[in-house]
């Protein structure tokens, strides 16, 4: 049996930071993973899915060139699509991970391949080969959520994943989910000619975000050509030739090409064998962590595995804590200013609490809002507008939620205001460029500070 001071299970963005923070400190790590070094942020999801929204967006305002003093020429949708697919995939690098994976191993760091499993306390084996630690961190990220609809399992279906490297366009697509993932993957395939219709069993899109900049992005979407169906599901799919009937709670039927699945993922914790060392995944399967991410006293988590703001950054933020204390520090997270944002056109941008779950809370807040049609780089960009709402407690900023261009950027100024407890005094007196996106924190700054606007 191999003897290491850690033991890695899942190679994405957690647990690759961790192997690699660790072997650097000269410790002696074994990185186990089945599949692509990485995880599915580089080839499957956050970078093939901004990849394929960037040329979404390219290709949708095109008729705009002119206008903007530009020339505009528009091949079909099909072959856009096409084009749009091969450089994906490039940035993708074709789903290969042979590179990364000769980095990680390059950097000290025992890449096994295969699945581990727990046989028992300081042991996990991976088909037969056994790997003895003195810590382990589970780092193995989620998994797509399928729900059991009749007729489902039988119909011609994409996850997302399936969807972020499939090649061809389909000509008709049902989206079943509202989320983020829903939402980038039912405008990419509008922009490109396909006819999409989103649905959902919530009142709004993204879940509990802002219900004014959900609505926003509703609006956007259905300007896009997708038909958005709120507060309807999908009760089953029947086959049919070349696709898929798909009978929906409203009592409509529907024939589409293809049904994305958007439902959402959940922490992959079965049958790591984790019942060996005495831990018990939470009720949505997550692994609940302590404020150093610490499971239990040699056990470890970081990442979609333990249900916390499942997000490529927050892995990589936990990922940091972890290595951090098993080196000998004493390091706690704080979620308190984790950005979340949606990557369509114009994107959703959003970090702390809104003035609903504020309320959840317990605590009195109050909101401000911005148009940003108020704003002058509005007008210099051609662009519709959108929305900014901050919400605050106490004399300081504790959340904010934006729609409009690049507010994934501008949106930084939020975070960083909440996560260092900034002072609304002290906010609402930055002065920002003119005319940048940034000046449209200034009049509910000031609001909010109790300032003349």
């Amino acid at each position: 049996m191999e003897e290491l001071d850690v033991v890695v299970l899942g190679a994405g963005s957690a647990g690759e930071d961790v192997a690699r923070a660790l072997a650097r400190a000269g410790r002696s790590v074994a990185l186990v993973e089945a599949g692509l070094v990485g995880g599915e942020c580089p080839y499957l999801a956050c970078m093939p899915a901004k990849a394929m929204l960037r040329s979404a967006t390219v290709w949708a305002h095109a008729p705009d060139l002119e206008a903007l003093g530009a020339v505009a020429q528009r091949q079909d949708g099909v072959d856009a699509y096409r084009l749009a697919a091969r450089r994906r995939d490039e940035i993708a690098e074709h789903r290969d991970d042979s590179a990364a994976a000769t980095s990680l191993q390059e950097a000290g760091v025992l890449l096994v391949r295969g699945r581990g499993r727990v046989t028992r306390t300081g042991v996990v084996e991976v088909d037969g080969r056994e790997l003895g630690w003195h810590d382990l961190v589970v780092a193995t990220g989620s998994t797509a959520i399928v729900p059991p609809l009749p007729g489902l399992d039988s119909a011609p279906t994409w996850t997302s994943d399936q969807a972020l490297s499939a090649t061809a366009r389909p000509a008709s697509l049902l989206v079943l989910g509202g989320g983020a993932v829903g939402c980038e993957l039912a405008q990419v395939h509008a922009r490109f000619g396909t006819m999409v219709v989103l649905v959902d069993t919530a009142d709004q899109l993204l879940g509990r975000e802002e219900a004014s900049v959900a609505r926003l992005l509703e609006q956007v979407l259905r300007d896009d050509g997708v038909d958005v169906r709120l507060g309807v599901g999908l009760d089953g799919v029947d086959g049919a030739d070349g696709g898929a009937t798909c009978r929906l709670s409203d009592g409509s039927r529907l024939q589409v090409e293809r049904v994305l699945v958007a439902t959402g993922r959940e922490p992959a914790t079965k049958d790591l064998g984790l019942e060996v060392l005495g831990v018990t995944p939470g009720e949505k399967g997550e692994l609940v962590v302590d404020q150093r991410c610490r499971v239990t006293d040699r056990v470890w988590a970081a990442g979609d595995v333990t249900g916390v703001a499942p997000y490529t950054h927050t892995a990589g933020y936990q990922a940091r804590v972890v290595a951090a204390n098993l080196l000998g520090e004493e390091r706690v997270a704080d979620y308190r200013a984790i950005p979340r944002a949606v990557y369509t056109d114009p994107p959703v941008a959003s970090v702390g609490m809104d003035a609903r779950a504020a309320e959840q809370e317990g605590v009195s807040a109050q909101t401000a809002v911005m148009d940003l049609a108020e704003v002058a780089r509005t007008s210099t960009e051609g662009t519709g507008g959108g929305r900014l709402v901050l919400t605050a407690a106490d004399g300081f900023l504790i959340g904010a939620a934006a729609i409009g261009p690049h507010a994934d950027e501008w949106l930084s100024e939020a975070t960083l205001a909440i996560r260092a407890r900034i002072p609304l005094s002290v906010l609402a007196d930055v002065v920002h460029a003119f005319p940048t996106f940034g000046e449209a924190y200034e009049p509910p700054l000031r609001e909010l500070a109790g300032l003349p606007v």
